[in-house]
């Protein structure tokens, strides 16, 4: 009888975690909900923000838009670091945080080991058309949306073939304008904005 009960304890907890893990795995696959008010940004659109990115460098900018508290965008950080370590000297990278809990540009910094600059302002996403972390937008020379869109359909961003951001830095640093996405690189995956659910 002891021999029955152990065993089906342990079909039970295995179980358990197999449904956890299966529905983790679900959670991140599934598309973000689109907001009732969102308003499509189309590319090749300027991008006007309220406070200037005080991009003096004349370079493309790169806007990470990142939630620390969102797992997706935790997995998604040592890809963009290597994005940086890659294109840092001709892209000017820019960290988004959204989130409505407070972090300093220092902690934010901090945890990616990277001294690029940090900016609070929500009102980016909106400008940019972004309404989940993580997201990539790439702008021009003349902040002309370039692209936004996801880093890639992995979790982990370990697919070459569709790393969507870095094809997109590439096409911008070649000047292709003829340069086509995927729908699997411009539907929103992650974590909804600002509360990450």
């Amino acid at each position: 009888m002891k021999k029955a009960l152990v065993f089906f304890w342990l079909i039970f907890l295995f179980s358990a975690i197999g449904y956890l893990f299966w529905y983790n795995d679900i959670i991140y696959q599934l598309p973000t909900p689109i907001p009732k008010d969102y308003k499509s940004i189309e590319t090749g659109s300027l991008i006007v923000f309220k406070h200037a990115l005080n991009n003096n460098h004349g370079k493309p900018v790169f806007l990470h838009f990142f939630n620390p508290d969102c797992p997706c965008s935790r997995f998604n950080m040592k890809h963009f670091k290597s994005l940086v370590k890659e294109y840092g000297d001709r892209i000017d990278f820019r960290v988004v945080v959204l989130s409505p809990k407070s972090f300093t540009a220092e902690s934010i910094q901090n945890k990616f080991g990277l001294q690029i600059p940090i900016l609070f302002d929500e009102t980016l996403a909106t400008a940019c058309g972004v309404y989940s972390t993580p997201q990539a937008v790439l702008l021009d020379q003349e902040q002309r949306l370039y692209y936004r869109g996801n880093y890639n359909t992995t979790r982990y961003c370990v697919d070459e073939k569709t790393s969507f951001a870095k094809i997109a830095l590439n096409g911008l640093l070649k000047k292709q304008t003829d340069l086509v996405f995927s729908e699997a690189a411009l539907k929103s995956y992650g974590c909804t904005l600002p509360d990450c659910k």
